[in-house]
């Protein structure tokens, strides 16, 4: 009998001493920044800062790290978690689905952004991710303003805030790309806005969100605040020390209209007229500039994060993909652009913490999007490398057809590698159309700047988990996407010979960095594989609201244990 009570007394201070250890590490949990479950519903973050950098590779943060100051980049990694091994998990890669897929956490398939233009074949036209006709320019005459969030097909992380908090909770969203303020505040936002170019050098945004611009935004239009901008474009540190880039003058990289070479200095005033006014200030650093000034203005003027209701600000970041395209991956340029964006970070961080309170708000960074290296830069490197002649392929298969079906006809559309056959002809011929699409298939396989050629038979029916299939599969909607879907080689683009471009399912596009800072944020890292459409379902846990209506992603637990 005595054996038995030691026996019990011993489970009894077992079970006492676990209960002791669990409310302990509850606290370090808590101590670390982490969430207990009353702090979920009870003490949220009073505003949420999503930005997303345009064309951002992952490396990029590598290989610029010694030229960073220490309160941008290095104060949100070195306080905050960084997922070092993020991804896609999708393609085509661009603007329209990267955003997109940010904010509703699934991919195309889902969300039905599958680019950032493609051919309708309802319509039999083509169309724009964000175009909207049926809708008004704000605060500009011109058609600039025609935009809208109708293509998107499920709900974002932003709308699922407004609809916990009965509207009450604030999103605003600004880029200089329309796309880019569109797609991250949803259907529901209080306000996008984007610029407009040319002669303006205002901010401008579409009647589905207001029918005035509101009085703060028409001061500072008016206060023009892009012309202090108006300036020539030197380096920002010394030349010699930028030697993670290759030569200034190289043959790899495009110019603005009326220079002579792509080199140091840029002299904006005087290539002004020839390169479409204030638009030349989109492909500098200083459109990332003009876009963190209007942010911190909205930031102000709007009482963003002013009250114990979570409110949204989304930036995105466009002028680095401006830079990119133009100059390419390894370019003098695109280091600049990076160095001067870390000191803009360093600016948003410090308005934060003077604004809404350090501690009281939550950051998260990521990009739409990588990018390839040159093609070109690539081949006189030795690296197997070229570029997709879509011209020469629509010529073979106007031969294929007409020797094959005795029309060239049936190829309605050509847009992000994908074909879109004419299904009423196929009909009116008594074809198969699985079986013509192989054919298609087949005959693409054997073109040069051809790698991999799938149907959308495969795509509909197949269960890819892995590789490129599965990329492919995760962007391809049914409603939306083509018969015939080509892959071109690794390296290998459809651009010109300076420049560069993305939209592959390969990881220079898919590979792009991850940084969670702030409340609710356990400061780490990890080598995980995780992917872009995980980003909402974190944030809506942190949060404490219902998760996007077609979220297919899982919340990253590093990030909130």
């Amino acid at each position: 009998m005595r054996t038995y009570y030691f026996r019990l007394h011993i489970v009894l201070l077992a079970l006492i001493l676990g209960g002791f250890l669990r409310l302990e590490a509850q606290e370090n949990t808590r101590d670390r920044g982490g969430f207990g479950v009353a702090d979920t519903f009870e003490n949220p973050p009073r505003l949420v800062v999503g930005i997303v950098v345009d064309q951002m590779r992952y490396d990029y943060l590598t290989r610029f790290w010694d030229h960073y100051g220490k309160k941008g980049f290095k104060r949100l990694i070195g306080e905050g978690f960084l997922g070092k091994n993020h991804h896609f998990g999708y393609a085509p890669t661009s603007t329209g689905p990267g955003h997109a897929s940010v904010y509703t956490g699934t991919t195309p398939s889902g969300h039905g952004i599958i680019g950032n233009n493609w051919y309708d074949k309802y319509t039999d036209s083509g169309v724009y991710c964000v175009g909207d006709t049926s809708k008004t320019s704000i605060g500009t005459t011109t058609n600039a303003g025609q935009f809208s969030p109708h293509r998107l097909m499920t709900t974002t992380i932003t709308d699922q805030l407004r609809l916990h908090y009965q509207m009450r909770s604030r999103v605003i969203s600004v880029a200089i790309k329309d796309r880019g303020a569109v797609l991250p505040g949803g259907h529901t936002a209080n306000a996008a806005y984007w610029f407009e170019g040319g002669a303006s050098g205002g901010w401008i945004s579409s009647s589905h969100y207001m029918d005035v611009l509101p009085a703060w935004v028409q001061e500072f239009n008016a206060s023009n605040p892009a012309e202090r901008y108006k300036q020539v474009w030197k380096l920002s540190h010394k030349p010699e020390s930028y030697v993670e880039s290759g030569p200034d003058n190289v043959p790899y990289e495009g110019v603005f209209t009326g220079e002579a070479a792509p080199v140091f200095p840029h002299d904006l005033p005087a290539l002004w007229a020839a390169n479409g006014g204030y638009d030349i200030l989109k492909a500098t650093p200083f459109g990332n500039s003009l876009t963190l000034d209007f942010a911190l203005e909205a930031l102000e003027k709007e009482g963003l994060g002013a009250d114990e209701i979570t409110d949204f600000l989304a930036i995105s970041f466009s002028s680095t993909d401006y830079v990119g395209h133009r100059y390419g991956v390894n370019s003098k340029e695109i280091q600049d652009t990076y160095i001067r964006l870390d000191e803009e970070l360093e600016r948003l961080l410090k308005e934060l913490d003077k604004s809404v309170g350090e501690g009281a708000y939550t950051v998260f960074l990521t990009a739409d999007h990588g990018v390839s290296p040159v093609p070109a830069y690539l081949a006189d490197a030795g690296i197997p490398a070229g570029y997709l002649y879509k011209n020469k392929i629509r010529e073979r298969l106007g031969e294929f057809m007409s020797f094959t079906y005795g029309t060239t006809d049936l190829l309605k559309g050509f847009s992000n590698n994908q074909l879109f056959l004419d299904h009423d002809l196929m009909r009116n011929l008594e074809l198969d159309p699985e079986d013509v699409r192989t054919q298609f298939a087949e005959e693409l396989l054997k073109y040069d700047g051809v790698y991999k050629v799938y149907t959308s038979g495969q795509m509909r029916s197949g269960s890819f988990t892995e590789g490129i299939e599965a990329i492919l599969q995760n962007g391809y909607n049914q409603k939306r996407s083509g018969d015939v879907i080509l892959v071109p080689p690794p390296a290998h683009i459809d651009y010109s010979k300076t420049g560069t471009t993305h939209g592959s399912p390969y990881i220079y596009d898919t590979h792009v960095p991850l940084i969670f800072y702030g409340k609710g944020v356990v400061p780490g890292s990890t080598v995980r594989k995780t992917y872009i459409r995980d980003i909402a379902p974190t944030l809506a846990v942190m949060l404490g609201i219902a998760f996007p209506n077609g979220s297919t992603g899982a919340a990253i637990p590093e990030v909130l244990e």
